[in-house]
């Protein structure tokens, strides 16, 4: 049983000091902004051309010790220029920040679902691998699609340990309506992750579960207090 199966993670050595978004991913968060037409083009044959190279460190711990680096504006562009996605210099200011906001939340929101698991007993939880899934639907995603939600722009898949215990993440991303008053790091775009542990195992079955009586039956079934 796999609600959410049939992703194969990249293994642990092609992942090590990178941001945790694949190339293959970066195309999907480029269509997020559109620059205008006169924006000037940075040139894929000078690798880090005329963009900023420093690279920010994210919050998220490898197995090593160390953490999650996120790429420079110029390594994303370049990596999106090899793949001919005809990138835009002037996008990468918004692009790059969003892209590293987004996955901030995504941690966050597996660190919510880890609380109280015993990840903290051996230094916390760590990210191992990582791989961008944008054309494989969930089954969930395919359902809320029937239900008449909008397609998520990009879906990940997520490796994490927790103290020798090996758990996959899911995570659909959706854009939602802009906030022009907002002051958030995306900026005015609005994001919904729908994150959760894959029905791989015994494990990603009862958190799933746990989670869904918590949300529906718990409230519900706890006495409530005269005063």
């Amino acid at each position: 049983m796999s609600d959410d199966s049939g992703s194969h993670l990249h293994s642990e050595e092609s992942t090590q000091g990178k941001c945790p978004v694949d190339h293959a991913s970066r195309e999907k968060w480029a269509t997020l902004n559109q620059s205008s037409p006169g924006s000037n083009p940075h040139n894929p044959h000078q690798p880090g051309g005329t963009l900023p190279m420093e690279r920010e460190t994210s919050s998220i711990p490898r197995l090593d010790g160390d953490k999650w680096v996120y790429p420079s504006q110029a390594q994303f562009y370049d990596a999106m220029a090899r793949k001919n996605h005809s990138p835009r210099a002037d996008d990468m200011k918004v692009i790059v920040p969003i892209h590293n906001a987004v996955n901030e939340r995504a941690w966050q929101e597996v660190l919510k679902w880890e609380q109280g698991r015993g990840g903290e007993k051996c230094g916390g939880l760590k990210l191992v691998s990582f791989k961008g899934n944008a054309h494989k639907l969930t089954p969930k995603a395919r359902l809320k699609m029937l239900l008449g939600y909008q397609a998520p722009f990009d879906r990940h898949d997520w490796l994490v340990d927790r103290c020798g215990v090996r758990m996959r993440y899911v995570i659909d991303f959706y854009t939602g309506r802009a906030d022009p008053n907002t002051s958030s790091p995306t900026g005015n775009t609005s994001f919904y992750l729908d994150v959760r542990p894959a029905l791989d195992n015994f494990e990603g079955i009862k958190m799933r579960f746990g989670k869904f009586w918590d949300r529906w039956v718990g409230n519900t079934a706890r006495p409530t207090q005269s005063s």
